[in-house]
C-alpha cells in the first residue's frame, strides 16, 4: 500500500451532513466552504462539486485530528507539495491547506482551509486591515449546518476566478443582499481596483470599513 501524496489524487468528498459528523464534536468553530457552501446558501445544488472545503481558524487546527482521528492528514506546503502532518506539530503560517483522507491508497475525502483570526474577529490573510467578527461570517442552514456568508466566500473566488469561480458568482448574485452587496464589493477593490467583478456587484462610492 502506497503512502504517498499527491493533489491529483482522485476525490470521493464526504457529505456536508458526514462533515459535521466528525467536526462537531471538536467543539471549534467551523464552517463548510467552497461552491458547496454557496449551494447551501442558495438551498439547492448548483453543480457538480469535485471536493468538500471546511474552513477552521488557525489556532483551532489540532481539532483536524480530533475529528479524523487515525486518518492519512497532509499539510500542503507551498507551493502546494504534501507532506505528512503529525498530531502535535503547529503548521507556519505559510501553510493554509490540510488534506486528509481515511485511506493513504484511496481518494481523498475532505480539504481544511485554515483561516486567521484576533480574538473574536476574522482576518483576512489577502489583506489583513479587512476584519470581520466571526460570528458575522458564520451562517447556518435550517438543519444546522454551518457554512462560510457568501460574500466572504466570494471574496475568497475573486483572486483568480475560474470558470466554476463565476459560476459561483452567478448562482449567489440574486441572492446577496445589498449589505453582502457592498461589502464584496469594497473588499474585493481593496485589493484590486480593476477587477472584472465589480461591475456586477453594482457601483459603490464609499468602499466600506473593513469591519
Amino acid at each position: 500500500m502506497t503512502t504517498s501524496a499527491s493533489p491529483t489524487d482522485p476525490w470521493n468528498p464526504l457529505t456536508p451532513a458526514a462533515v459535521a459528523a466528525r467536526f462537531d464534536p471538536t467543539g471549534v468553530v467551523w464552517m463548510i466552504a467552497g461552491g458547496v457552501a454557496i449551494d447551501l446558501f442558495v438551498e439547492r445544488r448548483t453543480r457538480p462539486h469535485g471536493d468538500v472545503d471546511v474552513v477552521l481558524l488557525r489556532r483551532d487546527q489540532a481539532a483536524v485530528h480530533q475529528a479524523v482521528p487515525g486518518w492519512q492528514v497532509c499539510a500542503a506546503d507551498p507551493p502546494g507539495h504534501l507532506r505528512p502532518w503529525p498530531p502535535g506539530e503547529v503548521l507556519p503560517v505559510t501553510v493554509h491547506d490540510i488534506w486528509c483522507r481515511s485511506d493513504p491508497a484511496g481518494p481523498w475525502q475532505v480539504q481544511v482551509m485554515l483561516d486567521e483570526s484576533d480574538g473574536d474577529e476574522w482576518v483576512s490573510r489577502r489583506d489583513p486591515g479587512l476584519r470581520r467578527p466571526l460570528a458575522g461570517i458564520r451562517r447556518t442552514t435550517a438543519t444546522g449546518l454551518p457554512y462560510l456568508a457568501p460574500e466572504v466566500q466570494l471574496y475568497y473566488k475573486a483572486k483568480a476566478p475560474r470558470p466554476k469561480d463565476v459560476a459561483d458568482l452567478e448562482s449567489a448574485l440574486p441572492h446577496l443582499t445589498d449589505e453582502q452587496r457592498t461589502w464584496l464589493h469594497g473588499a474585493v477593490s481593496r485589493v484590486s481596483p480593476e477587477h472584472a467583478w465589480l461591475g456586477r456587484l453594482g457601483r459603490r462610492d464609499a468602499p466600506p470599513a473593513p469591519r
